[in-house]
């Protein structure tokens, strides 16, 4: 059964970015650099997930860090100091593509808020809420590296703006194996891309899941959230879990999956993190013969 149509939604303005997190699975690489800040080859994480915001129209970006991530703020925003240090070197095309990936403020309303504990990704979307735009919001996890071409969270907008369900999530399917390492999506009805649910499942045993469709992170959610975050209960582990928010509220509103066109790299485990480099060094010019040789030696050791 599909849930009921609601009105065609506002539209999405604000994209938060949950970065606190210690990337303790990189230590000792991110003892002093934000697991955000990891290349993959020259492009760290972070940048790959502003460039798919702005791409889909976002006007302002919330950054919910922590006080030992100042870099990342530096990161985001333009270095007048650099930007002349390298001009004067005569380094402009550098200098020029640091100017392309800096947010421009002129353009784009860049606010960092602050989220001291570990208090989970629900408390971290509440942090954000005195500083996002009136209607739904954007939640981008930097970790869930997606490449195609085009941006997951400019087809997942699109597809919001039709109406039909309050919050939409991002889903791909997973082996059966995999269900228990996601939330799990109850899918009621498809249509096309758009997956109807009754709510979602967090980590079930394989005889359990309601389906293969894995939650993944990128979702665009009615502004009531923050109402109930600010009523949720902690779930596991003692953290306010965004999963229990988006599900309480599938009744009142409905809930949704997407299943985008793009490729995912869980890049918050190393595993993932060398696949994503792969890839995008297989999809860059100047690496592929690289890559080819990579190959070549694989076949030679066999």
């Amino acid at each position: 059964m599909e849930p009921k149509v609601i009105a065609t939604p506002l539209p999405v303005r604000t994209a938060i970015f949950p970065v606190a997190g210690l990337g303790t699975r990189f230590l000792p690489a991110t003892k002093a650099t934000p697991k955000e800040l990891l290349p993959v080859l020259d492009r760290p994480l972070i940048q790959f997930a502003i460039d798919e915001a702005r791409a889909a129209g976002i006007e302002r970006m919330i950054f919910v860090s922590h006080p030992s991530k100042g870099a990342i703020e530096k990161y985001v925003t333009h270095d007048a100091v650099l930007h002349e240090q390298l001009c004067a070197k005569g380094k402009h095309d550098v200098a020029d593509r640091l100017v392309e990936n800096a947010l421009d403020t002129d353009k784009i309303d860049v606010r960092f808020v602050m989220q001291d504990e570990p208090l989970g990704l629900g408390h971290a979307v509440l942090c954000a809420a005195e500083d996002a735009l009136p209607g739904p919001v954007a939640v981008v996890l930097p970790d869930d590296l997606i490449l195609g071409e085009i941006g997951c969270l400019s087809e997942m907008i699109e597809a919001y703006a039709q109406g039909g369900a309050g919050h939409m999530v991002a889903t791909m399917q997973v082996d059966p194996d995999a269900v228990k390492s996601y939330g799990i999506l109850s899918v009621t009805g498809r249509d096309d891309k758009v997956l109807w649910a009754d709510g979602m499942v967090e980590k079930p045993a394989p005889a359990d899941a309601p389906s293969r469709q894995a939650v993944v992170g990128r979702y665009v959610l009615d502004g009531s959230i923050f109402d109930d975050l600010r009523d949720q209960e902690p779930g596991a582990g003692g953290e306010i879990q965004l999963t229990d928010a988006i599900s309480r509220a599938t009744p009142r509103i409905g809930l949704s999956g997407y299943r985008f066109s793009g490729q995912r790299y869980d890049c918050g485990s190393k595993e993932g993190m060398l696949r994503a480099i792969l890839a995008y060094a297989n999809m860059t010019p100047e690496f592929r013969d690289v890559i080819s040789e990579h190959k070549i030696s694989l076949l030679a050791a066999e």
